[in-house]
């Protein structure tokens, strides 16, 4: 039996729409986005709402850095109940809607509010739906984090990068016998250096500007040396030692909409104590230190 770590790829596949083909269409103020900025794939969502100016048209409801084998908690509201929604566990939308829901319960989800029950948990189409569907409520001047012309290219890197480093830190972490733990991690160093190379002759991913396949590397770029160098042994080099990668991070953190969706205390905190089969102590390491993220990055010389 290979050891090889498998992610649950089941998600709810309903989508919000411009043209509520799935009976969820587009409403200001009828959903609410529920993430963690701990989580890789949630703090996605945070950041391309943020971006597209989306704050006043869809609520943003924060789970706690840590939770238990049942649910996300609001632990961080008052009497750890979200304010909007009223509950206590992310579970109970899940349960609304699907009685028994026997998948995980995870973040970003998007919650009718009306109804309470959950919408869609499917992370990689609602930023996608986000910068497609919603287009009538961007803010002036937002970008186009899913151009028309480039999408097959998006598409193409966005594949190879889940793969071996969104996905791949995990396959490293959650690999229960060494074959399954280094070939991730070659495969994950590998794609690291593709995208070294690739970035060292532009200032983003695809295209002239931000799109969806910057954010997708970002988020796990932010974790690399604070959670993935060491919790999950990734520890090749740390993303300060890789120059190109570094000051690509360093410029998309800088931009308003990423850093600002960064909190590296809860980061920690996420990894180090919900993953106790890992870090059975629980100890929460002070390191490293984050102040090196403001530091000039110098890829304004891309245009």
């Amino acid at each position: 039996m290979s050891g090889e770590y498998q992610r649950d790829s089941r998600y709810i596949g309903t989508r919000i729409t411009a043209d509520g083909r799935d009976g969820y269409p587009v409403e200001p103020g009828r959903y609410r986005l529920v993430a963690a900025r701990a989580c890789p794939w949630a703090n996605r969502a945070i950041i391309v709402r943020e971006l597209l100016g989306l704050q006043d048209v869809l609520s943003l409801g924060l789970c706690g850095p840590t939770h238990d084998e049942r649910s996300w908690t609001f632990d961080l509201d008052p009497g750890g109940r979200d304010p909007v929604l009223g509950i206590e566990r992310l579970q109970e939308a899940y349960f609304k809607r699907f009685p028994g829901y026997e998948r995980g319960i995870t973040v970003p989800a998007i919650v009718d509010v009306p109804t309470g029950e959950v919408v869609t948990n499917d992370f990689a189409q609602i930023t996608l739906d986000l910068s497609t569907q919603w287009r009538a409520y961007h803010r002036e001047g937002a970008p186009d984090l899913y151009p028309e012309a480039l999408r097959a290219e998006i598409d193409e890197v966005n594949a190879v990068v889940y793969q071996d480093v969104n996905n791949g830190v995990y396959r490293c972490g959650f690999a229960k016998d060494q074959k399954s733990y280094e070939d991730a991690y070659h495969r994950l160093f590998a794609r690291l250096d593709w995208l070294s190379e690739r970035l060292s002759r532009q200032r983003y991913l695809v295209g002239p500007s931000i799109t969806e396949a910057d954010i997708r590397l970002f988020t796990t770029l932010a974790r690399f040396d604070a959670v993935y160098h060491g919790h999950f042994k990734c520890n090749r080099s740390k993303l300060s030692e890789m120059p190109v990668l570094w000051a690509y991070a360093r410029d998309l953190f800088q931009t308003p909409g990423f850093g600002d969706t960064i909190d590296f205390a809860q980061i920690k905190e996420h990894y180090y104590v919900v993953h106790r089969d890992i870090n059975p102590s629980g100890i929460v390491p002070v390191g490293p230190d984050p102040s090196g993220w403001n530091d000039p990055h110098g890829r304004e010389a891309f245009g």
